[in-house]
């Protein structure tokens, strides 16, 4: 009977060892680029509470703070004009082509009051590599002559003057109030919404819910920096069709797990943008993100690989 314990303890012993090696082996490195996390079979099943989906979210967040220590908005700007035309522009197509796009058109219509006197079949041919140009042209133009008529040629700081404008949506606006005047707001994009509906932090689909459950799990404070670490996640290793879940860093803290590519070696050559080794969106982008690595992407119409 003691012998049978004794070989009984000592397989129950080999037993828990090797899982815990096979745990060990599978938990993340705290980089972009390998491990993986327990298959999501192995985790608690029973409901979250609020006050551990507030820790979970806020912990997420610190871990996209460390991936992704230079994010910043991916379009190109240098005033709030700017910022805003190219927000509008950004409807329905990348940050890139828009990037590749509005040298030209800034260079043609600097100011408010230029775009508002312009020929909109001339603005149609700037933007066409855009989409939508005619829908687009009429809202930039319209925009323009709001500006030029209402506030004397300067984009308003408010989220409510904002909204009034031609083609401004709030998420365009909290864009715009981020980035050109560091108002905090939350960027409810299709890759801000997709992820965390996968972390369930919500479950909305409407995007002024979705901004609302989002915002209600963290102080004001983190809301721009927030929606910048969630969009750079979501553009470079939580895709969309295939998330690249073997090379997450967050892999341990995600509810989704297992939806996309789990081998860290296959997982890594899903990999987008700079952690891919590819250029970025833009062409002028942010000293950090050059220091990190990155690197612009080229101009309009320029060779692959023609970007510094």
């Amino acid at each position: 009977m003691g012998e049978q314990s004794s070989n009984g303890a000592a397989k129950r012993t080999k037993r828990a060892g090797v899982a815990r090696g096979r745990t060990a082996s599978t938990t993340p490195r705290r980089s972009a680029t390998k491990g993986a996390a327990p298959p999501a079979a192995t985790r608690a099943k029973r409901p979250e509470s609020r006050t551990a989906l507030v820790r979970r979210a806020r912990r997420i967040n610190r871990e996209l703070a460390e991936v992704y220590p230079y994010a910043h908005p991916e379009l190109d700007f240098e005033d709030s004009f700017q910022l805003l035309v190219a927000t509008v522009l950004s409807a329905q197509t990348t940050d890139l082509r828009v990037n590749q796009t509005t040298p030209a058109l800034f260079a043609a219509y600097p100011t408010p009051e230029d775009l508002a006197a312009a020929d909109p079949a001339q603005v149609e041919e700037v933007i066409r590599p855009t989409g939508f140009f005619r829908a687009k042209t009429k809202s930039i133009i319209g925009l323009s002559v709001a500006l030029r008529d209402d506030f004397g040629g300067e984009v308003p700081g408010t989220l409510e003057e904002l909204v009034r404008l031609p083609g401004v949506g709030r998420k365009t606006a909290f864009v715009v109030l981020g980035n050109a005047f560091g108002r905090p707001g939350i960027t409810v994009d299709t890759h801000f919404g997709r992820l965390v509906r996968r972390w369930k932090w919500t479950e909305e689909t409407d995007p002024d819910k979705v901004e609302a459950a989002v915002g209600a799990l963290f102080p004001k404070s983190d809301w721009t920096m927030l929606s910048h670490r969630v969009i750079f996640h979501g553009r470079r290793i939580c895709h969309a069709r295939k998330p690249a879940c073997g090379a997450c860093p967050i892999a341990p803290l995600c509810p989704a797990y297992g939806e996309g590519e789990t081998d860290p070696d296959k997982a890594a050559k899903l990999l987008k943008y700079e952690k891919g080794g590819h250029p970025g969106q833009r062409l002028r982008p942010p000293q950090s993100y050059l220091d990190a690595g990155g690197r612009p992407a080229p101009p309009l119409g320029a060779a692959p690989g023609a970007a510094g």
